[in-house]
């Protein structure tokens, strides 16, 4: 069986989740299928790549690019028994590859547009466009994967007309072999965190999503012996850029020991500042799953994190770290809401800054449960599964 793999998101130009997750996918699932990877941007030398594209010079608007990118991907489909496609960005070219070659396609859902209605700051109008790629692309799929039990009744929330027989959970996954403990100091250094102090590390993109705007409302209340390492990049706007720019100023004013690496860090660099973490904290207000909290228990790290979305299924509250109620409503500024979260994130961290030994019994049972429970080998299996029982004889 020949399956065509449909992401923006490719190495070396991964920037999120869903990046992660396909890269680590396609890896595995060459072990049951033949995996051609059709992918945005610049030729790959993976020689699971079959094919690269570019957005049509003359369309400015972002999303309409996308569209331009699909319609070229659905034209290159037509060698292929299954197309398998993830996020809005590359939906719609499975979507079209299914009508034109009457191929099953199957969607992954790492996000849902409506519950993101952040991104019309980013995309203005193009959100509609973004909405309706995927919305189209999920009623006519032949199966949608959901990363987590809390995504799957989401999809089924946002779309009514999804047969709830076609939706089906599989977590993601994270290799325990690359993501473990790395006991050096030399990123330490050269990024001057200190690994004498405790350390309290965010890593995530600069957008509404990840929340990173209440930790640094949080983090005046954090015990001031700890270091804060943010490893935050990849504004979504200007506009959300300067706001937590500002928004770091003022809280290093009170706080006066926060770092901010405003990139995105290599693979490795990552998970030696993890590894050196005494919490990982992950504040995000929506998260259908939360890969880098698997991330953060690979490295032995506790964590506390929003109990929002998937993050309750990876992170179990007072074993593998603490779960903190929010309440804050996506697109629906509410400053005592937001205030509680806050409240709430920095009473959990300096709980666990407060009792190392407990904190590395979480790092500890975190570790375990990755390596029990979310293997890349087990996804690509049951993958490979559901995609046999959708291809024709």
């Amino acid at each position: 069986m020949r399956v065509g793999i449909l992401t923006r998101e490719y190495p070396p130009e991964v920037y999120g989740g869903a990046g992660v997750h396909v890269e680590y996918l396609t890896r595995e699932l060459a072990r049951h299928v033949e995996v051609a990877v059709h992918c945005f941007g610049s030729p790959r030398d993976s020689p699971l790549v079959a094919g690269t594209y570019q957005p049509w010079d003359e369309l400015g608007d972002a999303a309409l690019a996308v569209m331009s990118v699909d319609l070229a991907m659905a034209q290159h489909l037509g060698d292929t028994d299954l197309v398998h496609s993830h996020t809005w960005y590359a939906n719609l070219a499975g979507h079209l590859a299914k009508l034109l070659w009457g191929v099953p396609h199957v969607c992954t859902t790492h996000s849902l547009e409506p519950l993101r209605p952040w991104k019309a700051e980013q995309l203005g109008g193009g959100y509609e466009l973004s909405k309706f790629c995927e919305r189209t692309a999920l009623e006519g799929a032949d199966a949608v994967i959901a990363v987590s039990e809390q995504m799957r009744r989401d999809v089924l929330l946002c779309y009514p007309r999804v047969d709830p027989e076609r939706v089906v959970v599989i977590h993601n996954g994270i290799d325990p072999d690359e993501y473990r403990r790395d006991r050096g100091t030399d990123v330490l250094d050269r990024r001057g965190i200190d690994p004498a102090r405790p350390l309290v590390v965010f890593v995530g993109r600069i957008t509404r999503q990840k929340g990173i705007v209440h930790l640094l409302e949080a983090a005046p209340r954090i015990d001031p012996s700890a270091q804060l390492v943010l490893l935050a990049g990849a504004p979504d706007t200007a506009e959300i850029g300067a706001e937590v720019r500002g928004l770091y100023n003022a809280a290093q004013e009170r706080h006066g020991n926060i770092v901010w690496i405003d990139e995105m860090l290599p693979r490795p660099e990552v998970i030696q500042v993890l590894s050196h973490a005494t919490v990982f904290v992950c504040p995000s207000i929506y998260e259908p799953f939360g890969l880098v909290n698997l991330e953060a228990m690979a490295c032995e790290v506790a964590v506390v994190a929003s109990a929002v979305g998937g993050i309750p299924e990876i992170v179990v509250d007072g074993e593998t770290g603490y779960l903190v109620p929010c309440d804050v409503a996506a697109g629906a500024p509410d400053a005592a809401a937001a205030g509680r979260f806050a409240e709430g994130l920095a009473e959990r961290i300096n709980a666990l800054l407060a009792d190392p030994d407990r904190a590395a019994a979480f790092g500890r049972a975190g570790r375990q449960r990755v390596v029990d429970h979310f293997s890349w080998s087990s996804v690509a299996a049951r993958t490979a599964e559901l995609y046999r029982g959708l291809a024709p004889s």
